[in-house]
């Protein structure tokens, strides 16, 4: 259940004024059909989290030492400076429709997503917990819990919530994560 409340908390947090946040707004503002484009990240965010989290899982299992564990460790702080710059997406980087709104939102999502901060962040907690399944529903329920009302509440959201603030508070749970990833390491903690 950790893996999945922490993989949860750190995406929900994460996802909060990143690009593919905006991405639904986008998209929801473009359409004007929230069903499908809720269905579209659910799908994108589903398969390209597991491949994330298997990869992070499996070159845990396969790089299985104190120095893979710093390494991980040093990746949650390094989240943690990443997450406090503020992301930008642009219209011009918009994807254009013409697939319909799932469709666009399933291929624009995946391919948005790669090599997004979240998409790091499942790869790291999949090297931390080993846990593909439970790091994936949480990831991914991270992820819903940020982009469903961003869809519905679009730019009304964006004025009202201190991006900045939001931020702040995920870059001090990466960097806690991360802490806490070296203390275990160093035999600090049982």
């Amino acid at each position: 259940m950790e893996a999945l409340f922490t993989s949860t908390a750190v995406v929900a947090l994460a996802e909060v004024g990143d690009k593919t946040q905006l991405l639904a707004i986008l998209l929801a503002t473009r359409f004007n059909r929230p069903v499908p484009i809720i269905l579209g990240i659910l799908v994108a965010t589903l398969a390209n989290h597991a491949l994330a989290a298997l990869l992070g899982a499996s070159a845990a299992a396969f790089l299985d030492s104190p120095v893979f564990r710093y390494a991980i460790g040093l990746s949650f702080i390094a989240m943690a400076a990443w997450t406090l710059i503020p992301d930008k997406f642009e219209d011009d980087d918009a994807p254009k429709p013409r697939f319909g709104a799932f469709l666009t939102t399933l291929v624009a999502f995946f391919l948005v997503e790669m090599g997004d901060k979240t998409q790091v962040a499942t790869i790291a907690l999949g090297a931390q917990y080993h846990d593909i399944v439970a790091v994936t529903a949480g990831t991914t329920l991270g992820m819903m819990i940020a982009n469903v009302p961003a869809i519905f509440l679009g730019h009304e959201l964006l004025k009202r919530v201190d991006l900045a603030k939001v931020r702040k508070v995920a870059a001090g749970l990466f960097l806690v994560i991360g802490l806490w990833v070296l203390v275990q390491t160093a035999g600090w903690l049982s």
